[in-house]
């Protein structure tokens, strides 16, 4: 009775099965046999356990009832009674030996490979079973979700073409290697990571093992390391050291930035006259200024050097600003004086409207921010800026004041280069504390993956003087420009 349900009830979860139930192999249509089984059983276990059984009604024992008939009775009972003992222990036993029977298949059925799943036709959003199709073959390795990128997709490592004999230049000390390293990461990343440059660092002091260490490690040409000379990071022997003292403390007490630094004044003396002719310097013939914490935010992708060649360039720029006035009170004074003593270093068509309103009468202050320079070092090594920069330094306001080679450099650019050959960087995104040049343009700023706010670009505030270098230029501001003021 129990085989006959249990075929029973598997000829019918056969037939409700899906399609491909045919697909196990023999032990997992035991297993589902023996489960059947198991539950054709337990449902006449439940049936007959739950039914108690019945017995014979018995007699009341009369005084009239013959003994031998009460002793009939009694063995019938305990034969009752015995046989339904025995076909309870034996339900137990089988019920036991079919539990046994099937923790044996489940536990061996772990080892059988599961069937591969029904593939799909046709567009993912209209998915079709195939029970048809073969399944997948195996494969020793899985096959991973990264996509590699194939190497002609991939930017080149350096650009093609041959370099300019061109070098970054830095004055920096052992104190400020990780603002330097700041400044290297975002040059190398938006460009010399492409050209490979050489990068001199120059300081007053020997450069230790960190800085160089650093430097070195982030630069991708060649870096050079150079101690300044004494002689061009000190007092001149014709500055009168009391004064250049007592005009210190006075600046200290009107509270002018750097007014009462010494070191500050010997770097911008540096800058303005020296660091072309330091002998790191002597093997190149271009160069491109980096200080210390500043950041660089759109991608270059063509060599700067060779455009100011190409073009004719000698001298560029970023920001522009008008000077600090306090610092600077006699230096048009000096300029004056330099080109009434050196008229033939005064060229045609150069950018004195740019620096002057009335025609060279007075300055009106502006300059190019001198922190960023592109620029040819010829032209700085040649007898007219040579001639310049002696005729200011004698006249002592290095100290006695606080000239900033910011105002020197653009002053003599503007007066000794044609206005063609001084460029103004639009495309590269420049910052130094507090000011920002972020290009115009914002087109150029998605196709260069800038990271500049334009709301923080400088060139069209009102103390910019970048709009006065394009209406002395006769050039059209980029578009876009209004929505920036």
């Amino acid at each position: 009775m129990g085989d006959a349900t249990a075929d029973s009830g598997l000829d019918e979860l056969h037939s409700a099965a899906p399609a491909f139930i045919h697909t196990v192999d023999a032990s997992t249509l035991q297993l589902r046999r023996a489960a059947v089984a198991l539950a054709a059983l337990g449902g006449v276990a439940k049936v007959e356990g739950s039914t108690p059984e019945k017995s014979l009604p018995e007699k009341s024992q009369s005084s009239d009832a013959h003994p031998h008939q009460q002793q009939h009775q009694k063995e019938q009972q305990h034969s009752r009674g015995a046989m339904a003992g025995q076909q309870r222990y034996l339900r137990y036993i089988v019920f036991a030996l079919v539990a046994i029977i099937l923790l044996f298949f489940i536990s061996s059925s772990s080892s059988v490979p599961s069937p591969q799943w029904p593939t799909t036709k046709g567009d993912k959003s209209q998915s079709v079973v195939d029970p048809n199709a073969p399944a997948a073959p195996a494969t020793e390795k899985e096959s991973t979700a990264t996509t590699p990128n194939p190497g002609t997709q991939l930017p080149p490592a350096t650009a093609k073409g041959d370099r300019m004999n061109a070098t970054f230049v830095t004055l920096a000390r052992n104190s400020d290697v990780w603002e330097i390293a700041e400044s290297i990461r975002h040059v190398e990343d938006r460009f010399n990571r492409k050209f490979n440059y050489d990068w001199v660092f120059l300081n007053d002091d020997d450069f230790n093992d960190e800085f160089i260490k650093v430097t070195s490690a982030l630069v991708s040409g060649k870096t050079k390391y150079g101690k300044i000379p004494k002689e061009h990071w000190s007092f001149p022997e014709w500055i009168d050291q009391d004064k250049a003292a007592k005009v210190r403390q006075e600046m200290k007490e009107k509270k002018i930035i750097y007014g009462d630094s010494i070191s500050y004044r010997h770097m911008c003396r540096y800058e303005s006259g020296f660091f072309f002719r330091h002998p790191l310097m002597m093997d190149y013939e271009w160069y491109w200024r980096v200080e210390p914490s500043v950041k660089l935010f759109c991608d270059i992708e063509y060599d700067t050097f060779k455009f100011m060649a190409e073009n004719k360039k000698k001298y560029s720029f970023t920001l522009s600003l008008y000077e600090y006035v306090e610092t600077i009170p006699t230096l048009w004074d000096a300029v004056k004086n330099f080109t009434s003593t050196y008229p033939q270093h005064v060229v045609e068509g150069n950018s004195m409207k740019w620096l002057s309103d009335d025609d060279g009468k007075t300055y009106n202050h502006c300059h190019f921010w001198s922190n960023f320079e592109i620029g040819n070092l010829n032209w700085l090594r040649s007898d007219a800026y040579i001639d310049y920069f002696t005729s200011l330094d004698h006249a002592g306001g290095f100290f006695y004041e606080r000239w900033g080679d910011a105002p020197v450099h653009s002053i003599a650019a503007a007066l000794m280069l044609k206005k063609e050959e001084i460029h103004f960087f639009n495309d590269i995104a420049y910052y130094h504390v507090p000011f920002t040049h972020c290009p115009t343009g914002e087109q150029y700023r998605l196709d260069h993956k800038c990271s500049c706010n334009p709301k923080d670009n400088f060139d069209w505030n009102g103390y910019s003087c970048t709009a006065r270098f394009y209406e002395v230029n006769g050039m059209d501001k980029p578009a876009g420009y209004e929505k920036e003021q």
